[in-house]
């Protein structure tokens, strides 16, 4: 079977995708080095929304990046690489102090990776909700896409995002959310109450992991990283909980994993639609970085939405996009969607649709 047709339902949908967040310097580093013993870093650029941008970019569609950047060269040269990637930078601010950055050092065996944010203060960060014209930001956009991280950032960046929502909800604008809790920037309580808000406006929710107890009070997940494929059944009514409280809410999806160490771990994907349960299949994965994933799995999501996939193609093609990541360092997951279907076409595991 050519599984390129096999994917699509024929009719292309396609429309212009903007997300919203905080891209930043990353400081890795080299090797395995920690960050008390290291004296070289190696320097790149990422951050959520941004590194869903790129790879919406890379995969041909159209998509833009909405951010603030100071004006020096290091927001040069973050500007420079959302352009190098062929994302849209016309709507991104200028101005403001500084560029946020944040330390990444690469976990081994039984040491967990780590991070460490140096973002307070950042051009971002002081964004006041009123320099955002949503009239004007939105007005050519089909799709908006946001993660937890930027609400949690500040209360002016929490009115900004609910604008855009209501904004986009007003305007029949999709508006695609991923929980992704951060506990180094807020508490579950003072999430759960800024996303239980803003997930009135949200279609479509990818929440993994902690995500959903920590941002929306719904219990899915025990908190054991070794056994979370095994947990399926609870996320499923975790799932299920999410379109009952929200019903704007058509599609919830979530990366499963079973990790045993750093290295090793199973993957896999499960996603609730229109009221039907898919699964993806299962990735025996060797894990190269454990960075960005998730971003990687939803730009996969959103690409399938864009171009009308089959439901179960939609949930394989974003885990594949999702565990590719994984073999490539750095934030930006630089693959191709011929590289994805490739890794669709392999025998990972059984996926079941139900």
């Amino acid at each position: 079977m050519d599984m390129g047709r096999s994917l699509l339902k024929g009719k292309l949908l396609m429309g212009k995708v903007l997300t919203f967040g905080e891209m930043m310097l990353r400081l890795k580093p080299m090797a395995n080095d920690r960050i008390l013993q290291t004296n070289q870093f190696q320097a790149n650029y990422g951050g959520s929304e941004a590194n869903v941008a790129v790879s919406l970019s890379l995969l041909g569609d159209d998509a833009a990046f909405l951010t603030k950047f100071p004006e020096n060269l290091l927001g040069e040269a973050a500007l420079g690489t959302l352009r190098r990637y062929g994302v849209a930078t016309n709507k991104i601010l200028r101005g403001g102090p500084r560029l946020g950055i944040y330390f990444f050092e690469k976990g081994a065996s039984v040491r967990n990776t780590n991070v460490v944010y140096d973002r307070a203060g950042s051009s971002f960060a002081t964004i006041q909700a009123q320099e955002l014209d949503w009239s004007e930001l939105l007005k050519d956009v089909d799709y908006f896409y946001f993660s937890g991280i930027t609400p949690a950032i500040s209360a002016e960046l929490q009115q900004a995002v609910l604008s855009a929502c209501q904004y986009c909800q007003a305007h029949q604008i999709t508006v695609v959310a991923d929980m992704n809790y951060r506990g180094k920037m807020w508490s579950p309580t003072k999430a759960q109450a800024v996303m239980t808000e803003l997930m009135q406006y949200v279609n479509v929710c990818i929440a993994n992991d902690e995500d959903f107890e920590a941002t929306l009070g719904i219990k899915a997940f025990d908190g054991d990283m070794s056994r979370g494929i095994d947990q399926k059944a609870s996320f499923e009514a975790g799932m299920r909980e999410v379109t009952k409280r929200f019903p704007n809410c058509h599609t919830v999806a979530s990366v499963l994993r079973n990790i045993y160490s750093v290295e090793d771990s199973l993957w896999t994907g499960l996603m609730l639609r229109n009221g039907q349960f898919y699964e993806a299949p299962i990735y025996h994965m060797h894990v190269m970085e454990g960075v960005a994933s998730g971003d990687a799995f939803a730009a996969g999501l959103i690409h399938g939405i864009l171009h009308d996939f089959d439901d179960q193609a939609m949930l394989n093609y974003a885990i594949a996009a999702s565990v590719l990541k994984l073999t490539i360092s750095g934030d930006l997951n630089l693959v191709s969607d011929a590289e994805i279907r490739a890794i669709m076409g392999q025998d990972a595991g059984s996926s079941v649709s139900r």
